[in-house]
């Protein structure tokens, strides 16, 4: 996986101008789009679209330090107009592309390599099981895109569920975990961003297809989930944890992301402040 990474990376830098280099660097790797894409995010804290931006906008930069006029910096680099690539350099670098000859200096985004550092610390505990067709079942909501700290409409959607809803929950859960989970799906930004919104639903696991009034019904296949179990400070071990699964795990294991819905659930403790076991479900495939 580390290898595919770079090769990635040197082909999008060699075609850099290519507007279609994504597409095409993609072709070589032997993951799925969604498990490589996944991993770059995790890694490099940005989508690969997001990469390939600031990559091409970093050498416009230079090329407008060199002398090169802002009008065919712009059409090199993809843009369609002139205001299009004003706007967007000045959103990325804090200066109007006319201003970078004049002071001869500007932001730089140099190219990634990826390596893995050998750290000692914490082992992480993971177990794959396999599950049968079932529903996710529960109220939901759309909530901002937040990746740490304690999401507050998450919150407001947990005190929003009635006594009846909740009843009926638990007469519905009838599969692994057994426990009111969190799912969360239909991002704005595909995942890829701490923007816009996505659906976010409280509920349960169940092979039931009946559901009481005022609850919502997400189906899922048959599949395969890697669970790890993390216990600890309450939300940032649940992020910590979610972040070594992409960084860590999927870099040395035998299976990618599948294209289903990951979930979690977390068990506060009563006796420690901020404190709770949670588990986090990962649908996984086996690489080919």
């Amino acid at each position: 996986m580390l290898k595919q990474l770079n090769e990635t990376v040197n082909y999008i830098e060699k075609h850099l101008l290519d507007e279609q280099v994504i597409e095409k660097a993609m072709k070589n790797i032997s993951v799925s789009d969604l498990h490589f894409k996944n991993v770059f995010f995790f890694l490099a804290g940005m989508s690969l679209n997001e990469y390939v931006r600031n990559r091409r906008l970093s050498e416009a930069g230079c090329e407008l330090i060199s002398g090169k006029k802002v009008t065919d910096v712009a059409f090199k680099y993809n843009y369609q107009s002139i205001d299009g690539f004003t706007r967007a350099f000045k959103n990325w670098s804090g200066f109007l592309p006319s201003e970078i000859s004049k002071q001869r200096q500007c932001k730089i985004f140099p190219k990634f390599n990826f390596s893995i550092a050998v750290k000692g610390g914490n082992s992480m505990e993971c177990k794959i099981i396999k599950m049968p067709k079932f529903n996710f079942v529960g109220v939901s909501k759309r909530v901002p895109m937040q990746f740490e700290g304690v999401n507050n409409e998450i919150v407001k959607l947990a005190q929003g569920i009635t006594q009846n809803q909740m009843k009926e929950l638990h007469r519905l859960q009838n599969i692994a975990p057994c426990e009111i989970v969190n799912v969360s799906y239909n991002s704005d930004a595909h995942f890829m961003k701490e923007e816009g919104y996505l659906t976010h639903m409280i509920g349960v696991l169940t092979t039931e297809v009946e559901v009481g009034e005022g609850l919502e019904k997400v189906p899922m296949k048959a599949g395969t989930w890697a669970v790890f179990p993390n216990e600890g400070a309450f939300p940032f071990t649940l992020q910590n944890t979610m972040a070594r699964i992409y960084s860590e795990w999927f870099m040395t294991s035998d299976y990618e992301l599948a294209d289903s819905l990951s979930f979690s659930f977390t068990k506060m403790d009563s006796t420690k402040e901020n404190y709770a076991y949670s588990e986090i479900w990962i649908p996984v495939v086996r690489k080919v």
